[in-house]
């Protein structure tokens, strides 16, 4: 059979993502802050790219104030006195003020040499390692501990993996080890919590005391609050082992975690919801935003004829028009659907605005994509690394799409309402008699609420309560 080549036409549909959806679509689930970073460095790679001037934003209002404040200052009356002079130079002429030259003007030491960072745990250990010892075997092997020692002051090597890394004995390695586990603060360098707490026992002089029982033989019972079962072992009073427990829970489990504040970090919302009237609607924070246009340098640039300028530079300039054009119209489309998505989830969410976390409705993001006409994973990646600044607090955009759990009201209730529900129970329990999973069942069935112990269990774990005897108290 011989080959032979043929034409054939086909009608097929194939959705095609073109450069500008591909951008818009990239836009979605950027943060505010992730969004500037991105617009001001295309301005940088795009020169026909350029941010609209602040006097421009400003409204006809403003501009009209702005040139008032500017009017020269000898078309202002000057009114001020004597009086005037001596009240703002008083300072200077108590002190027999004298003008003084250039060069006797004092610079003021420069921002960075004003500013000042807390000490790590590893520098306050090697500062400690440097004063405590001549030995340079010794500094050796304490730099490789506290190499690594994790966050909280532990040791997160085996003495064998030490001596590993410089072919150190042993005995040498746990030797500078001792020697560390006397530093500031008490209890770090140690290998587990009973070591640290240990560390801690010994340096208050409680060596052989019921303290250091406690915590060398029935660390395991304590921690599940086996109080009784620890008296009888011990051969004590619960009210006489009192006073050793109290001493175990004022020791510091994490020695080091004060070398290691964590940061706070702030969220600057990506949407307010401002009430007027008696309507909540959203408006996006646009502020650190850079307002783009088209620069009106290259644009005529773009208009001339063809034949003042080559064809090389017309491609480029056209090329970056049409990328920049693309940006500017990709960023407003994203602000839009924002914008609806903030104003559905509103609509959705109008009890939780005036009244609390309470009545959170349940929602899905299939409720919010039909109610504005767009795909869930578009609404999906709206929702993601945005804030809304509402009545009640600030909150992800995610935080207010939960699933529901049906009463016995015939009325749908959010999964955070219940949390919240199940926090509260906690908090107002008798810490002598905590409640068990299957009670709390029992008092949200009353509430018209149908829950399984495990779905209970699974909340409370979510809200990092602690089991009912973990949280009981004995004295």
């Amino acid at each position: 059979m011989a080959i032979q080549q043929k034409l054939h036409t086909k009608l097929v549909q194939k959705l095609i993502l073109t450069p500008s959806l591909q951008q818009a679509i990239k836009l979605l689930p950027m943060s505010t802050l992730e969004l500037a970073d991105m617009l001001n460095q295309e301005m940088v790679e795009n020169p026909l790219l350029e941010e609209v001037p602040t006097e421009e934003l400003q409204p006809a209002e403003q501009q009209q104030q702005d040139k008032a404040a500017e009017q020269p200052a000898a078309e202002k009356p000057d009114t001020w006195d004597d009086a005037d002079y001596e009240y703002f130079f008083g300072d200077y002429l108590d002190d027999g003020y004298r003008s003084r030259t250039p060069s006797e003007v004092k610079e003021l030491p420069p921002i960075e040499n004003t500013l000042s960072s807390s000490a790590s745990l590893s520098d306050h250990l090697l500062w400690q390692l440097s004063l405590g010892t001549d030995n340079e075997q010794v500094k050796e092997i304490g730099s490789a501990i506290i190499g690594n020692l994790d966050d909280d002051g532990y040791l997160v090597a085996s003495v064998e993996e030490i001596a590993a890394m410089g072919e150190w004995p042993v005995a040498d390695v746990e030797r500078a080890l001792q020697h560390l586990q006397t530093f500031d603060p008490i209890g770090v360098a140690a290998r587990d919590l009973q070591e640290c707490l240990w560390l801690q026992i010994r340096h208050l002089g409680l060596e052989g005391t019921p303290t250091e029982k406690i915590v060398t033989e029935h660390l395991r019972l304590l921690q599940n609050h086996q109080v009784p079962e620890i008296a009888r072992k011990l051969g004590m009073s619960i009210d006489d082992l009192k006073e050793h427990v109290e001493i175990i829970r004022n020791l510091d489990p994490k020695p080091g975690s004060r070398f290691n504040p964590s940061q706070s970090q702030y969220v600057i919302p990506d949407v307010y919801v401002i009430k007027v009237e008696d309507q909540y609607v959203a408006a996006l924070n646009e502020e650190g935003l850079p307002q783009l246009r088209i620069s009106p340098v290259y644009r005529r640039l773009l208009d001339k004829t063809q034949g003042e300028q080559n064809d090389e530079t017309r491609a480029y300039v056209k090329d970056k028009f049409r990328s920049a054009l693309w940006l500017i119209k990709s960023v407003d489309q994203r602000q839009k659907t924002i914008h609806k998505v903030a104003t559905s989830i509103i609509n959705f969410q109008r009890e939780f605005l005036d009244h609390g976390i309470e009545y959170l409705r349940p929602l899905v993001l299939r409720d919010v994509a039909n109610d504005i006409g767009m795909h869930e994973s578009t609404v999906s990646r709206v929702v993601n690394n945005k804030y809304m600044h509402t009545p009640q607090g600030v909150f992800e955009l995610k935080y207010f799409f939960h699933s529901g759990i049906s009463s016995s009201y015939g009325e749908s209730v959010s999964s955070v309402t219940i949390k919240q529900r199940i926090r509260k129970i906690i908090e107002n329990e008798d810490p002598r008699k905590p409640l068990s999973d299957s009670k709390i069942v029992s008092i949200l069935q009353k509430e018209g609420l149908m829950l399984a112990r495990r779905t209970i269990a699974k909340y409370r774990e979510e809200l990092k309560i602690p089991t009912s005897n973990q949280r009981k108290v004995l004295f």
